[in-house]
């Protein structure tokens, strides 16, 4: 398998949040289609991507799980991991009831109601907290990055406000006087 460093679970998260958004605005936007059609094609695509957000979502919550027991961290960061987890997992569980009852009701050829798109949306609201939590985890606690970008040296203490419109002669500046270079693309600065 190829390597990913620190592991998939940022890669299939993003498939789970997408997809099952999607569906939530969908069946919500549904409701408010008079033109039976055009309901008809939004319940489709709804239910395609709840399903394959569903889909994505075992593959999320099983390289989470593996993210969970190998990534490096603290007690602080471990505390933020059980909590993360914990939204997850009653997450999926909710989504999990839904697509079930989603099954049923294209079964049984049944129109969703309020209360399917309703639960839906809590259950949006649950899987945003759950991404909130993650983003927590990395943008935080630093947990699944590989190093952080030291801040020390000549001009970079400072903040990246609306200083950027040196031009090129600046940056030459910068580079002859022992500034810093910038990735490609990203303009100089004032420092």
């Amino acid at each position: 398998m190829m390597e990913i460093l620190p592991n998939w679970h940022p890669i299939f998260v993003h498939f789970t949040v997408a997809l099952l958004t999607v569906a939530a605005a969908l069946h919500l936007l549904s409701h408010f289609v008079s033109r039976a059609g055009l309901k008809n094609q939004l319940a489709i695509a709804a239910r395609w991507n709840l399903w394959i957000g569903i889909g994505s979502t075992a593959f999320t919550i099983t390289a989470g799980w593996y993210a969970f027991n190998t990534v490096s961290h603290d007690d602080p960061s471990h505390l933020a991991m059980i909590e993360h987890r914990n939204w997850a997992m009653v997450t999926f569980v909710v989504f999990l009831a839904i697509a079930v009852w989603e099954i049923y009701l294209y079964r049984y050829d049944k129109a969703k109601d309020w209360l399917f798109t309703a639960l839906l949306l809590i259950a949006t609201s649950l899987l945003l907290s759950t991404a909130w939590h993650g983003g927590e985890l990395v943008y935080r606690h630093g947990l699944g990055v590989m190093s952080l970008p030291q801040s020390e040296g000549p001009g970079h203490n400072h903040e990246h406000g609306d200083a950027h419109d040196d031009g090129p002669e600046r940056h030459e500046d910068m580079l002859r006087d022992g500034g810093h270079t910038h990735a490609p693309g990203t303009p100089p600065h004032k420092d």
